[in-house]
């Protein structure tokens, strides 16, 4: 009986794994071919929100921040982080509702003032 000795292929994938949310997501490295945007459903919504909620208070159907949330069922200070993101710059706003923002952007990131490193990072590359 003879033995048929396999050849071996290894294949080297180049992605990383970080967990976002409560969920591991594979990120692949920048210009990988097939790179589909990553479009991060909790930072949409709550850009959503923001300018919903700042088209009610600029209306004049609410009065105050306080009223609004109170409406909404919402702490008022958490009302007024969220709508902090009206602030974005449009370009920021723009990349994430078509997916480029970039790995390293999230919504507590946003919140805590990492909008301004990413405005630096893109002035940069221009």
């Amino acid at each position: 009986m003879t033995r048929v000795q396999a050849d071996i292929l290894t294949v080297h994938v180049p992605f990383s794994i970080h967990k976002r949310g409560g969920r591991k997501e594979i990120v692949l490295p920048v210009g990988a071919p097939n790179q589909r945007p990553r479009i991060d459903s909790s930072l949409i919504k709550a850009l959503a929100r923001a300018f919903r909620w700042q088209r009610m208070l600029e209306s004049g159907e609410f009065a105050t921040i306080g009223d609004l949330a109170a409406r909404e069922g919402i702490a008022p200070s958490y009302m007024t982080r969220i709508m902090r993101l009206t602030l974005l710059p449009p370009e920021m706003v723009e990349a994430i509702l078509d997916g480029r923002q970039g790995a390293e952007v999230t919504l507590a990131g946003v919140l805590e003032g990492a909008a301004a490193e990413w405005v630096g990072k893109q002035a940069s590359k221009a």
